[in-house]
């Protein structure tokens, strides 16, 4: 399960978004386990019943308003009980100066407090895109990924079969590599999936008979993406393995899953002197126009019926005609 500390946190967003440290750092190894964000509004009145601790609590403008508001002695008594929960980190907005005992009571808690200068609602912005990134789900997949026509296509298959090769025939066409041999695909949203290279690889590549080479400095920054939505996987597999599996007509779609994401499958059976490369084109500019809501095999199969039933129609008129 993904996790960070507050130290990461500040070492990562300190310039970004101008974080400081009011509180002592005996905290700042605190982890935080998710990536939800809170303000704690009624838990600093003294409703903790259904209090989400663990998250990253934001103390803006209001909640400060409201702490001055109390007695100094009611301030004390309700930040005792607001800190004795396992808080990772609280985070003070619009650069407000808190009252000493917030900051006292988060020392003696051993519970970092930070402050930012920005406002709440930029801070929770930029701070849950942040989180979002760290916690999302993650897997990596063996392939290769290659932004044609602005179409994220996918290519997966046995090793060797040919995936690298075909992408960087597609880079010398003017396309764009995002990864190669090892993609990781993380979930940004309910039914977008983004493709990003390894930090390890970059844009290299294994070319078979070669070696590795450097797409960025072979072919020039235009060459390469740094992430890429994932559209379309297109699967590589021998002509002798596909038997009847792959589509004829592409009448009716197929589907994979990845990361809970649905996204189409296109198999193609690979044999010499085919031009793996042109049908990546139009793989990627028919699902382009699928998306803009045409289908080509649907309606050429419409078409066919229509005419065949106008012929049927025209047969029977012409039979039952005797003048």
């Amino acid at each position: 399960m993904p996790e960070i500390t507050v130290e990461k946190l500040y070492g990562d967003c300190k310039e970004s978004m101008e974080l400081f440290i009011l509180a002592d750092d005996s905290g700042m190894k605190n982890l935080i386990t998710v990536a939800a964000i809170h303000r704690p509004g009624l838990a600093l009145s003294g409703f903790t019943k259904r209090f989400p601790h663990k998250r990253t609590l934001i103390l803006g403008e209001t909640e400060v308003a409201y702490l001055v508001s109390l007695s100094r002695e009611q301030r004390i008594r309700h930040l005792k009980d607001f800190f004795s929960f396992d808080i990772p980190v609280a985070i003070v907005t619009k650069g407000i100066n808190p009252p000493p005992e917030l900051i006292h009571s988060a020392n003696e808690a051993g519970i970092p407090l930070l402050q930012t200068r920005l406002s709440t609602v930029d801070f929770v912005t930029q701070l849950s895109g942040y989180l979002d990134d760290i916690f999302a789900p993650l897997m990596t997949i063996h392939g290769t990924l290659v932004d044609v026509y602005g179409v994220g296509l996918l290519y997966t298959g046995k090793s060797g079969i040919g995936k690298s090769e075909c992408a960087l025939d597609l880079v010398e066409r003017g396309h764009r590599l995002v990864a190669d041999d090892v993609v990781k695909v993380v979930k940004k949203a309910k039914n977008l999936i983004v493709g990003t290279g390894s930090e390890l690889l970059g844009h290299h590549m294994e070319v078979r008979g070669i070696g590795i080479i450097d797409i960025e400095r072979l072919f020039g920054v235009r060459s390469i993406r740094m992430q890429k939505r994932v559209e379309v996987e297109v699967r590589l597999v021998l002509w002798d393995e596909a038997g009847d599996e792959y589509e004829r007509l592409g009448m009716e779609e197929i589907y994979t899953t990845i990361l809970g994401v649905e996204i189409p499958v296109v198999t193609i059976p690979v044999s010499p002197g085919k031009n793996i490369t042109v049908i990546s084109e139009v793989i990627a500019m028919n699902h382009m126009q699928k998306t803009y809501g045409e289908n080509v095999a649907v309606e050429f199969s419409r078409r066919l019926t229509d005419k065949i039933q106008r012929q049927l129609a025209t047969k029977a008129y012409l039979q039952a005609d005797y003048e």
